[in-house]
């Protein structure tokens, strides 16, 4: 991304330094710095904060210096988060980013209904805005990494739209087969609902991966705090 070069020239940072920041080699940050770039979502991350922004703050910018057509509509808030108005209908929302460092924290926030801190922030192009919130969660493990099109390998961050408990009692099709991020009282979990019986009052969870490692279990609704349904991947 040539915004990143342009950022690091105006601090007056070289980039030996923004390696140092991010923890990865000078020939990294020198890959980084070309047009097509492809760039992991936390080390992204890492290089907004060496800048004192956001990954949203940059895209913005990076945006802006192309004089995308946005640039003259007014962004609005959509159940919390910013969304700027793209070409073809589409929105860049800036979300709430939830790394694995983070997510326990989170959990047990809610477990003791505290209400949860976000401290990150990143941002996703999306096709339709869902009537309800959007949060990203980094997935840890390759459970849901089958090697098919719809693996979501370690280390993915992932956008989630949120579903409420009523709304799976009410239609238990819903989520069906769906791949979902769950908020637990201890944990953050990221599964495929194989199933849903309302008359015990729980879920079955599966995973994509066929391993002995990975096992398929039941949760009880009560156990579950929220669930995203996941609607975007940054590989």
């Amino acid at each position: 991304m040539q915004i990143i070069k342009e950022l690091r020239k105006h601090k007056g940072a070289t980039q030996t330094d923004l390696a140092k920041a991010v923890g990865v080699s000078l020939r990294t940050i020198q890959t980084y710095e070309q047009k097509d770039a492809s760039i992991p979502t936390k080390n992204l991350t890492k290089i907004a904060a060496f800048f004192d922004l956001s990954v949203a703050d940059m895209y913005l910018r990076k945006m802006n210096d192309e004089e995308a057509s946005y640039g003259n509509q007014k962004p609005f808030i959509h159940f919390g988060s910013r969304c700027y108005p793209l070409d073809f209908g589409k929105n860049f929302i800036v979300v709430p980013l939830l790394l694995t460092e983070m997510q326990s924290e989170y959990a047990k926030s809610l477990g003791e209904k505290i209400e949860p801190k976000h401290q990150m922030k990143t941002g996703f192009v999306v096709e339709k805005l869902h009537d309800s919130s959007y949060v990203a969660f980094e997935i840890s493990g390759d459970s849901m990494n089958d090697g098919t099109i719809q693996s979501i390998p370690n280390k993915s961050i992932v956008l989630g739209v949120e579903h409420t408990m009523d709304e799976l009692v009410q239609d238990p099709g819903l989520l069906l087969d769906q791949t979902m991020v769950l908020v637990l009282r201890d944990r953050i979990t990221c599964k495929k609902i194989a199933e849903v019986d309302t008359h015990k009052k729980e879920i079955s969870c599966t995973n994509l991966k066929t391993s002995p490692e990975f096992n398929d279990f039941k949760l009880p609704f009560h156990e579950i705090l929220q669930l995203f349904k996941i609607v975007k991947r940054q590989l």
